[in-house]
């Protein structure tokens, strides 16, 4: 659901994908070939929320800030699932692993990876490709060339949902038997998990 707020209405740009069980409310902008899966908050009632082109932010995550606050995804910025990003830059073609929690004025470098389920307390800086890690999170090393192409495949796959999603996505009723000879998986996402 798209809703404004105070007069503030979130831009979309028409090539991104806004699950309609998201909520995105207010000083909301939104780039080119974004993702925005079902349970994320995108809440711009007291600041703003850039996202920038070909971001992703995954289901159940949540991305909010103090009064007077401005959030930034860089472009190709990649949110796993129920991450929490609270006033907090994140630099182009960085990764914040499932769970994590991004505080305020924390800054992250461009291809920085952020390992699941840490905790990274506010005004933290890090440099460009440090692979973050823990509760309270640390750099441990920096994130390898290897890490950084396997990271960028996986979101294109997020740029590439959002078409995928307006050309086939639409509610149905279930099957109640299998299907003969149904695949387990889209043909489209097959090949990547055979290239690994």
């Amino acid at each position: 659901m798209i809703y404004e707020f105070q007069g503030y209405k979130p831009v979309i740009h028409e090539s991104s994908f806004i699950h309609p069980q998201a909520a995105v409310t207010g000083n909301v902008i939104i780039g080119k070939d974004c993702y925005i899966g079902p349970g994320a908050a995108l809440r711009g009632d007291w600041g703003q929320i850039i996202i920038e082109d070909g971001c992703n932010v995954q289901e159940n995550c949540t991305v909010h800030m103090f009064p007077g606050v401005t959030v930034i995804l860089k472009a190709g910025a990649h949110i796993g699932h129920g991450a929490i990003i609270h006033g907090a830059t994140i630099g182009k073609n960085c990764l914040v692993g499932m769970n994590a929690v991004i505080m305020d004025n924390v800054i992250l470098g461009n291809e920085c990876i952020v390992g699941a389920l840490s905790f990274i307390k506010a005004d933290e800086v890090f440099e460009s490709r440090s692979l973050i890690v823990g509760n309270p999170a640390k750099k441990i090393k920096e994130v390898t060339g290897e890490m950084m192409q396997w990271k960028t495949e996986g979101t294109k796959l997020y740029q590439q949902l959002p078409k995928d999603m307006f050309e086939s996505w639409k509610e149905c009723e279930p099957l109640r038997t299998v299907a003969e000879n149904m695949p387990s998986q889209s043909a489209n996402y097959k090949t990547w998990n055979e290239n690994k």
